[in-house]
């Protein structure tokens, strides 16, 4: 049996080795560019134009024929969107979900609503490979899948909430916090897939500590960690440092935003998954 595993760009990955994987890619907007959310996408370039840009700018999700598209002739899909609580990417890929199982009603597709975005959809493509390289069948995959996303969690750290304010994915009132000079907005992933506020930290290292702080209080014993950073590896490394330091048997890797991610976390911005 063939499978695939289909999520938008909004996991941060691009490729991936041993299973049959597609990025759908969502787009940023502003009225002078679209930048696609792609493999070819400068990201670095995309926030030096963004940072000077005095316009609105917008995110768009694909289209179910996107979806369509992506799924190919797979027999078996894992589909992994972005929560559903900030964009509607979820709704496109179970409409074309819907389709495809109506087209072909001897193939599976699973669609999972993440709840959350970048390195904790990572952590889920990473076991969804594992657990398509194990044997395991449709059923099988789905029923683990399911209970791993129990034990994924997102905690963030924000130097600017400009574009998640602009887009109404915050309130005015809270963005007003992150510029402020000096502090970082801490947040996680709520379980209803909404962003939650959970601490302000003036400057980097008292944002290094309180992230790791929180990990620990949601349940963080060790394991696997994977950081994405806007174009702040410096901030990445020091976070990876402590994370190692106060934890023994973390397993942390360090990956770059790609375009969605970059354009909420915006300049500076830190997202961590991680498992408890």
């Amino acid at each position: 049996m063939s499978f695939k595993i289909v999520a938008d760009s909004s996991c941060d990955i691009t490729a991936i080795c041993g299973v049959n994987f597609e990025s759908v890619p969502l787009k940023i907007n502003t009225n002078n560019k679209e930048y696609v959310d792609n493999a070819a996408l400068d990201v670095v370039g995309m926030l030096g134009d963004l940072s000077s840009y005095k316009g609105k700018s917008h995110s768009s999700c694909p289209n179910s024929e996107e979806y369509l598209a992506a799924f190919g002739d797979a027999e078996n899909i894992f589909c992994i969107t972005i929560t559903s609580g900030l964009s509607g990417s979820y709704n496109s890929a179970a409409t074309a979900a819907k389709a495809y199982r109506e087209a072909h009603p001897e193939r599976q597709v699973h669609v999972i609503d993440s709840l959350s975005t970048g390195p904790e959809n990572a952590l889920l493509i990473d076991k969804l490979c594992e657990l398509i390289e194990s044997g395991l069948d449709f059923e099988e995959i789905k029923a683990e899948i399911t209970k791993y996303h129990e034990r994924t969690r997102l905690i963030f750290a924000l130097e600017s909430m400009h574009n998640l304010s602009q887009n109404g994915r915050v309130s005015p009132i809270v963005a007003k916090i992150a510029g402020i000079l000096g502090i970082r907005v801490i947040g996680r992933a709520s379980d209803a897939g909404t962003l939650e506020i959970i601490e302000k930290s003036r400057g980097a290292k008292a944002a290094i500590s309180d992230i790791v702080k929180n990990m620990i209080g949601d349940g963080y014993i060790g394991g696997r960690v994977r950081i994405h950073h806007a174009n702040n590896l410096g901030a990445a490394e020091m976070l990876k440092a402590k994370i190692i330091e106060k934890i023994h048997g973390a397993i942390v890797e360090i990956f770059e935003a790609r375009g969605l991610c970059s354009f909420y976390a915006e300049q500076g911005g830190l997202l961590v998954g991680f498992e408890i």
